[in-house]
């Protein structure tokens, strides 16, 4: 019901063989930008503020260009970017466009090496300049560096404070370009290492070049550079001598998956866009590890190599629920046990009632646990149906059992998004007015007064869809009750990890525990939250403690869901409203191996965190009482 917006997504592309080979078994020299295009597209989930992509070609001469690079802004941009690259190779004969062997000697992007980004901001900046990769040139080739990653840092005032310490100067105060400068400074002082090296065994000119590009060890290069890093990323890099690395953070909170065959290397955020891409199956996908490091040299070669020491795993939960594409094997199967884990939760908000009670779903993201909802109503039902014959006895009655037996899950296409509200309209009632109707409904797919609604969705962030448009436009259909389902925990904190998900303020459940405090006369617990919190300022962030947890500790979840309630029913309302959540424990059962639920727990994974997650509270006290 709202959109969620993710960091970022990524892909990296490295061809094993000449261009030639790729042309003459696929027809086409362009087989790696190809892919490259396909990986994208199928990761546009991840990011529609922008796209990019860099390029390398290997072995070019003294003169030529050898690092390409394309970014755009918008919705459209992947289409853009490769548009634009086409629009080089317009002119060409049909000739020329199938010899690998001029495209590798004139044209652009005909290389080996290729880099995707796809863009969501969760810093608010906007612009070209914001769009990945990010490139740091020199007239060393091995020096050039071309950066982008799904990620976010939490302690960037830390990692500008090192690097400036040491005369760097930043051209913009933003994590991606204080990372870009960070690596590339290492990535300097590995060349010069080996520059003096090259000398000191006798060698000159392009020897020194050489040496130094199969000596290189980027290894070096992001062990000196990360350990400072707290935050989730997944960090690709390519250099001008043609080498590519990929580096995940030590909690796994962000996700990457590679391939290799004899033909291809490949990295990308997700694993069935690999296996779409490249039609591989998921067992020859591999995922890269916490705090581990994929590198493909300069001749080809892969190799992986853990660059930080793994801490516990705290991978992102809001992936399985949210995020990442439904086609994979294990993201179908956990996101359908979602669904399924609330089955009793659901029968006791429509008081086992369901015979007269519609199941539905909004939006397109809940599809999947919709469908293990049903599976576990139907195995409920069953039993049920087990049972009404078992109490008939040894000769049932032809028309009882026909009744039993006709019993139904009743499920229905009861809402469709209709229209994209447009933001024209800035603000007031007229765009109010154009929320409301967002959705349609299916009329006559409930009986009214009659019949129970129940529709899931994957999370409930900040309630102002349902307050503007999915409450009243369901009641339109006349339901006895509302029953909105989250197969998503109750979001109580921010993400700093790469989601953009609302300010502290915003969210509905902080709203909800804030007024029962103080409906409750227990406000000395606001203040003692925000006291201890502002106590921590100052000291180091590995002894910081989330007191946020405080304002959530007195309540159940089912008592700030109540509330939730009431600060969500729109005026005039006729049906009665039940908001049900997913349990924290349904969460881990159905998405074992991903334990990163500190938007739903506060438990924060890295000290940067609990920081920040510190830092908002007292920001959002010290402006409600304009401290």
């Amino acid at each position: 019901m709202e959109q969620l917006k993710h960091e970022c997504g990524v892909a990296m592309i490295r061809l094993l063989k000449p261009l030639e080979y790729y042309e003459k078994k696929y027809g086409t020299w362009m087989y790696g930008l190809n892919k490259l295009y396909l990986l994208m597209e199928k990761q546009h989930n991840r990011g529609q503020e922008g796209a990019g992509l860099a390029c390398v070609k290997l072995e070019a001469n003294p003169g030529e260009e050898y690092m390409f690079r394309e970014r755009a802004l918008g919705s459209g941009a992947i289409t853009e970017i490769f548009e634009n690259i086409q629009s080089n190779f317009k002119d060409l004969t049909p000739e020329q466009l199938h010899d690998a062997d001029f495209a590798k000697r004139t044209l652009p992007f005909a290389g080996e090496v290729y880099m995707g980004h796809l863009r969501y901001s969760t810093t608010g900046k906007s612009g070209i300049s914001y769009v990945h990769p990010f490139l740091r040139r020199n007239n060393w080739r091995a020096k050039n560096l071309a950066l982008c990653g799904n990620f976010n840092m939490t302690n960037v005032d830390e990692i500008f404070a090192c690097i400036t310490a040491i005369g760097q100067h930043p051209r913009k105060y933003a994590d991606t370009y204080i990372m870009l400068e960070q690596v590339g400074h290492r990535l300097d002082r590995e060349v010069e290492r080996l520059f003096n090296l090259a000398e000191t065994e006798g060698l000159t000119g392009m020897g020194i070049t050489h040496y130094i590009e199969e000596q290189i060890d980027l290894g070096n290069v992001l062990r000196t550079s990360s350990k400072e890093w707290d935050g989730g990323y997944v960090i690709c890099g390519v250099t001008g001598s043609g080498e590519s690395f990929a580096i995940r953070d030590p909690w796994g909170i962000r996700p990457a998956f590679w391939y290799q065959d004899d033909e291809i290397a490949v990295l990308a955020s997700e694993r069935p866009v690999i296996q779409t891409a490249l039609n591989v199956p998921v067992e020859k996908i591999k995922e890269l590890q916490p705090g581990q490091a994929l590198f493909i040299s300069k001749e080809g070669k892969l190799r992986t190599s853990q660059i930080n020491r793994p801490r516990e795993k705290h991978a992102c939960s809001f992936e399985r629920i949210y995020f990442s594409r439904g086609s994979d094997v294990d993201i179908y199967k956990e996101r359908k046990l979602l669904g399924e884990k609330l089955v009793p939760n659901i029968l006791k908000a429509i008081n086992n009632d369901i015979d007269h009670t519609v199941f539905s779903f909004i939006p397109n993201t809940a599809e999947v646990a919709f469908y293990g909802m049903l599976q576990g109503l139907d195995d409920h039902l069953n039993e049920e149906k087990v049972q009404q014959i078992a109490a008939l006895g040894h000769n049932p009655n032809l028309q009882e059992l026909e009744v039993i037996l006709s019993r139904r899950i009743r499920s229905e296409k009861v809402a469709i998004k209709d229209i994209k509200l447009r933001t024209f309209i800035a603000e007031g009632n007229s765009r109010n007015d154009l929320a409301a109707h967002v959705y349609d409904i299916t009329y006559g797919s409930l009986v009214s007064g009659v019949d129970n609604l129940v529709i899931i969705d994957d999370s409930i962030v900040r309630g102002t869809t349902l307050k503007q448009s999915i409450i009243g436009i369901l009641d339109r259909l006349g339901p006895k009750k509302i029953v909105i389902v989250s197969s998503s925990p109750q979001v109580r904190y921010p993400d700093y990890y790469g989601i953009d998900m609302a300010k502290m303020s915003e969210f509905i459940a902080f709203k909800a525990a804030i007024e029962l405090l103080k409906e409750r006369d227990m406000r000395d617990v606001i203040a003692a939250a925000y006291r201890k919190s502002k106590d921590q300022v100052g000291l180091p962030k590995e002894q910081m403690v989330n007191y946020v947890k405080e304002i959530y500790a007195p309540f159940t979840d089912e008592e700030i869901s109540a509330k939730m309630v009431e600060l969500l029913i729109p005026k005039g309302t006729k049906a009665k409203v039940k908001i049900v959540y997913q349990p924290l424990n349904g969460l881990h059962e159905a998405c074992p191996n991903h334990r990163g639920d500190w938007y739903f727990s506060g438990d924060y994974p890295t000290p940067g965190g609990v920081k920040m997650v510190n830092q908002a509270f007292i920001n959002y006290i010290e402006q409600m009482y304009q401290f």
